[in-house]
Parts: C-alpha cells; sequence; structure tokens
C-alpha cells in the first residue's frame, strides 16, 4: 500500500475550520459594529479579529491540501471543470479574506474605528466564503469526488433496500 493511499482526504477537515473561523470572524465583527457604543464591543473586536487571523492561517493550509486533492483525485472532464471552477473561487476568495487581513491588522496597530466599508467587504467575502463552499461540496455530492465507493443500490429497488424510503413512508401516513 503507497502511503499516499494511506493519508484520507484532509482537505475537508480544514475547509471546516476556514469556514467556521471565517464566518464566526464576520459574525463578531457585525456585532461589534452595531453595538459599537458599549463597553464589551471592545472585546468582541479582538475576538473578531482573532478568528479572522487565524481563520486566514488556517486558510492557507485549506488551500494547500485543496491543491492536492485537485492534482490527485481521479475525476472526468464534467467534474474536472467543476473542481476548476471550486479552485478559482477558492483563490479568489482567499485573496479577500488577506486583503481583509492586512487591513485589520493595519486598522488595529493604528487603533482605527470599525468602518461600514470594512464590515460591507467581510459580508461579501462571506458569501463568496459560502458559495465556494457549496462548491466545493458539489464536488462531493454531485461528483462523487473523494469518496472511496459509492453504494449500489440493488436492482429493482427504488434506491432504499434497507426502510429509509421517504416518499413510501409519507405516502402510507397520508393514507
Amino acid at each position: 500500500m503507497k502511503i499516499i493511499e494511506f493519508i484520507p482526504n484532509v482537505h475537508p477537515i480544514f475547509v471546516h475550520f476556514t469556514v467556521a473561523l471565517l464566518s464566526t470572524s464576520m459574525g463578531l465583527f457585525l456585532i461589534a459594529f452595531i453595538t459599537r457604543e458599549r463597553n464589551w464591543s471592545k472585546n468582541l473586536l479582538t475576538v473578531a479579529q482573532w478568528n479572522l487571523w487565524l481563520g486566514a492561517g488556517i486558510t492557507l493550509i485549506t488551500i494547500g491540501t485543496g491543491l492536492f486533492e485537485y492534482y490527485t483525485v481521479k475525476h472526468d472532464e464534467p467534474s474536472h471543470a467543476a473542481m476548476t471552477n471550486h479552485r478559482n473561487w477558492a483563490f479568489f476568495t482567499a485573496s479577500v479574506f488577506f486583503f481583509l487581513v492586512l487591513w485589520s491588522v493595519r486598522a488595529f496597530r493604528k487603533k482605527h474605528k470599525l468602518t461600514g466599508r470594512f464590515i460591507t467587504t467581510l459580508v461579501l467575502a462571506t458569501v463568496m466564503l459560502m458559495i465556494t463552499g457549496w462548491k466545493g461540496s458539489e464536488l462531493v455530492y454531485r461528483f462523487g469526488l473523494g469518496v472511496i465507493s459509492l453504494p449500489q443500490a440493488s436492482e429493482g429497488s427504488s434506491g432504499d433496500s434497507h426502510g429509509h424510503n421517504l416518499k413510501k413512508k409519507v405516502h402510507e401516513s397520508s393514507h
């Protein structure tokens, strides 16, 4: 067994950290902006910055593991096009977040106040992050990439050979 076959696909692990940290950061920045007159708002701002900075750091690993998968996972032409689209969205989205990190660090060092432009850019970047994540999930759930095997339904079944047929259960309960 090759070592590369033994190592599992770790890209989804890092993706979840990226999404969690960066989206949490956006939520905390937004709350800190809305409640900026409160004493505790400064604490929220500090936590938001740390989430943004850590999220951007993890994003570097996420991109690295994603590129590894891009070049090693078995795929066909339609899934290659989808992978390339996901990769391009990831690069652009990460670039926007890295720009936001620089903006955040500059504001932190110069003790600038949180601006509406920063918040707007961060919200848009987070929407881009969600679209990028959706495109990545499509690679797994629509194209079956990165999975060891797909289950085969038995012949003559409706895809449910072990009792989870929701359509049948809904129909039976309505009579």
